[in-house]
């Protein structure tokens, strides 16, 4: 189970890659509802494209944005567990954008 009171200021961009796939990973194994879980889904599979930390810059960059808007469109979970990865997962998916291309791979 991932963290979610890591502050994603402290990770490498691979780090945070992996993290942004492993929260979103942890919110489908709970219960959330269905339309919420269709916006966590689109999310989690733009950051699968990104997670083994090999994709180049704009294509991090492009799916962190993907991820921000899925996110921040997705609602409030009710459920507390999914509440905290989502939050987590967007401080992560903010992080990357903040950096830009800066911090190479």
């Amino acid at each position: 189970m991932p963290d979610t009171d890591v502050d994603p200021a402290t990770l490498s961009r691979a780090e945070l890659v992996a993290a942004l796939h492993d929260h979103l990973e942890a919110t489908a194994r709970l219960p959330i509802d269905p339309t919420t879980n269709r916006w966590l889904g689109e999310a989690q599979a733009a950051a699968a494209d990104i997670a083994d930390g090999t994709a180049p810059d704009s294509v991090v960059e492009k799916r962190a944005e993907q991820v921000r808007h899925l996110l921040e469109n997705a609602g409030n979970p009710e459920n507390e567990q999914a509440r905290a990865h989502v939050t987590a997962a967007l401080a992560l998916a903010r992080e990357l954008l903040a950096r830009g291309t800066a911090d190479g791979a």
